[in-house]
């Protein structure tokens, strides 16, 4: 029996069980649609963050208080004192700018609307690392730092949020913890960020924050610092000279730090393993539905076989060989897995569009991306599981005795 005749018999034998073989190739559509969509749903999450991340620059590092050894004990917190020993040029030659920062939950409230946004004290050199843009007003300055202003600047969503716009609020006053503060200005829209929202944010002056709002153990104690170095190929040696400053300031030795340093190739490499296991551990869930898909036609085939003892065992009898018989089920479960597989794949993308549209909708950066190896994985999976699944039914099938197979009621 040639390929091309035993194909059309296995398209005739399912098309004469239109409904069961429609209810059969569901399985594998699930399983396949699951996998594409759920790696689509990793991938564009990967790509997202490490956009986000990637975004904010390359030449950006992060200094922690703690250190990556657990067994460091009595940990010296980032100090502010910390952060003018790194700016100074002749210590840190590698290093631009240092911006230190408080960080903290607080409600914020106007006319009867209220939220919890993230609060942040900063210095003004905040902007400069952080590459921010105002859509209207003024930044802190240091005239503000110097004489704790009751100023803030306020994010694009947090400004819809007690506003219903982010337009021509400059002058308004908003009160944080049920304290007034005068906004300053708007700031431009960033999307996500490597910490959440950065547009669901108000920013205050360091010295009013540590003052008035944010209170540490300390009284120059900081949440963390951001380090602009003075170039991408200057991140390793801003690096060396951060960690050299802090260890001689909190008096540790290499190997013994009480603090962390991270750069932008760090978090990268971090998120992308997070990632990527996140996006095996998706495609595994998705793919027990396509097992579940193959055991469906394993048993449909085998009530096939069943149904039509007396169809192989005539077939036998007129000179049908083993091989014949074990092709002729052999491409009816393949061509059950594979057009499973193609409306599969069809509907897995629709999934992903959806879910795009979805994001971007509810204003979310986030596009889910339907890679070819995610196609082909799945094309190539749902095949070997028609294969394997129709093996059992085919072979027993191919074994029948003629005789027997005739004398089957």
């Amino acid at each position: 029996m040639s390929i091309a005749q035993a194909f059309l018999e296995a398209v005739e034998s399912l098309s004469g069980n239109k409904l069961r073989s429609g209810l059969t190739v569901l399985g594998i559509v699930i399983g396949v649609a699951a996998v594409i969509a759920m790696l689509a749903v990793g991938r564009g999450a990967e790509a997202s963050i490490t956009g986000s991340i990637s975004g904010i620059g390359t030449n950006l590092l992060f200094v922690f208080r703690g250190g990556q050894d657990q067994s460091v004990r009595n940990t010296r917190p980032i100090t502010l004192a910390d952060a003018d020993a790194i700016a100074d040029p002749f210590a840190a030659p590698s290093v631009a700018a240092v911006a230190p920062i408080l960080q903290a939950n607080r409600e914020i409230s106007y006319g009867g609307e209220r939220t919890t946004v993230e609060v942040n004290g900063v210095t003004p050199s905040y902007f400069v690392v952080q590459n921010y843009q105002l859509s209207e007003g003024e930044f802190i300055n240091q005239e503000h730092l110097l004489g704790r202003a009751s100023v803030a600047l306020i994010g694009p969503d947090a400004a819809d949020t007690l506003f219903g716009r982010h337009e021509g609020i400059t002058g308004e006053t908003i009160r944080i913890d049920g304290q007034p503060f005068r906004i300053l200005g708007v700031l431009a829209s960033k999307g996500g960020g490597l910490f959440g929202s950065q547009d669901n944010l108000v920013v205050i002056p360091l010295s009013t924050a540590q003052a008035r709002l944010i209170r540490r153990n300390t009284r120059d104690q900081v949440d963390m610092l951001l380090v602009q170095a003075v170039s991408g190929d200057a991140v390793p040696a801003a690096t060396e000279e951060i960690s050299q400053i802090l260890r001689q300031r909190h008096r540790t030795q290499v190997g013994a730090d009480d603090f962390t340093v991270f750069t932008q190739q760090d978090l990268l490499t971090t998120f992308q393993s997070i990632t990527g296991i996140l996006t095996i551990f998706l495609g595994g869930i998705a793919g027990i539905s396509l097992l579940v898909g193959g055991i469906g036609i394993m048993n449909i085939m085998l009530v096939s076989v069943t149904e039509r003892t007396r169809e192989i065992g005539l077939r036998k009898a007129l000179g049908a060989r083993k091989r014949d018989i074990l092709i002729q089920f052999l491409t009816e479960s393949s061509l059950l897995s594979l057009i499973g597989g193609i409306i599969g794949i069809l509907f897995g993308w629709l999934i992903s569009f959806a879910v795009g549209q979805i994001a971007a909708a509810s204003g979310t950066a986030f596009t889910p991306i339907v890679g070819v190896d995610a196609v082909a994985l799945a094309t190539i999976f749902s095949a070997a599981v028609g294969l394997f699944f129709g093996i059992y039914p085919a072979n027993r099938a191919a074994n029948l005795e003629p005789v027997e197979a005739l004398r089957y009621e």
